[in-house]
């Protein structure tokens, strides 16, 4: 299946996905677990009362089984026609073009709304996250680090809230890896009002995604929710500047519960915005002073700079190694004779050139 588009049959679809969204009591885990016992929302739907509650308890299963809300119908016609718009699509959990590392957090979005490069969600990718009352020292890092990572072909993820956020993205539309910014309101809006021309470009050369419905306006509880999908769709979280109850707090906290690496920058003992970068880095984040080490750490350093229309050496060992079944890093480490860091980093061009493909689980497939 792929991304819902503007098809014939994309109003049924769609209607099936939003009616189960807006079911009260079904959050990403119930509709997982109801997606996984019954298959696609319509066999949800026509599923017996008495099987829903084996699954949810059955207040919800009863308001599973009456007629679509009022809220669905209308946010039906909303998003169809926001997806007429050029660069608009909708990924459900049963799209092949859902990013694959938002399968392994535990409440992965029912939907994702995406505005641009919807390919930019499943490439590799690096989160940098910071305070909103950043200093300048702060932002000229933001950009700096994202710059020269964005440069060797790392996606650039953060929130678009203004301070480090927006320096990183600036940082990361200057290179090849791009950026995503994972926004706290319906993805037809723009939060903060600033950042509105940032936003544009965001979308116009990087990707814009949401998982809350068009129209949805800031909501303080949104944010630190949207979080766990900057650090989800991260390989590793960049702190830059964070006060000691910063929200960036939050998505370490998150990046660490998901398996992520976390890195803090360091600062002066005297700094109130870098205690929190100082308690990261008391509880087992990596320090770093510069993009070479973030990329060092991911076996990534010295990797030239890639767009997607970079061709791999059709002549690399690499890919006969890999033949045409899934195999894990360990296995294609024993088979090629590669140290892991020199094997990482042949991986992530080969994937970057489009002859790799990143599955869920760590395991990598040949494209072609």
């Amino acid at each position: 299946m792929h991304a819902i588009a503007t098809t014939a049959d994309t109003a049924t679809e769609l209607a099936g996905w939003l009616r189960l969204q807006h079911v009260p009591g079904v959050g990403p885990v119930a509709a997982r677990a109801l997606l996984a016992r019954f298959g696609l929302p319509p066999h949800i739907f026509s599923a017996p009362f008495d099987a829903l509650r084996e699954v949810v308890p059955a207040s919800v299963a009863r308001l599973i089984a009456q007629p679509p809300r009022p809220v669905a119908n209308s946010q039906l016609e909303l998003t169809l026609q926001w997806l007429q718009r050029p660069g608009n699509a909708v990924l459900t959990l049963a799209d092949a073009g859902y990013p694959p590392l938002l399968l392994e957090i535990a409440d992965p979005p029912l939907l994702l709304y995406v505005r641009g490069r919807a390919e930019l969600l499943s490439r590799p990718g690096v989160a940098i996250v910071g305070s909103r009352n950043a200093s300048a020292q702060g932002m000229q890092n933001a950009a700096a680090f994202a710059h020269t990572l964005s440069g060797a072909g790392v996606t650039i993820i953060s929130g678009l809230a203004l301070g480090i956020d927006t320096h990183a993205h600036e940082g990361g539309l200057r290179g090849a890896g791009g950026t995503v910014a994972v926004i706290g309101t319906g993805a037809d809006l723009v939060y903060p009002r600033r950042n509105l021309d940032l936003a544009q470009r965001i979308a116009e050369q990087g990707c814009i995604v949401s998982e809350y419905a068009l129209g949805l306006p800031a909501m303080p509880a949104n944010f630190p929710r949207r979080n766990r999908l900057i650090s989800g769709l991260a390989r590793g979280v960049l702190v830059i500047e964070a006060a000691a109850q910063s929200g960036s707090l939050i998505t370490a906290r998150l990046a660490g519960e998901q398996g992520r690496d976390v890195y803090a920058l360091p600062g002066s003992i005297h700094a109130t915005l870098a205690k929190g970068c100082h308690a990261l880095i008391k509880q087992g984040a990596k320090l770093v002073e510069s993009a070479d080490d973030v990329l060092q750490e991911l076996s990534w350093l010295g990797m030239p700079a890639a767009r997607p229309d970079d061709a791999a050496p059709v002549d690399t060992p690499l890919l006969a190694v890999l033949g045409h079944d899934p195999h894990d890093a360990d296995t294609l480490a024993a088979r090629s004779g590669l140290a892991m860091g020199v094997l990482m980093g042949e991986l992530l061009a080969l994937e970057l050139a489009g002859r790799v493909e990143r599955l869920p689980g760590g395991l990598f497939q040949r494209c072609k």
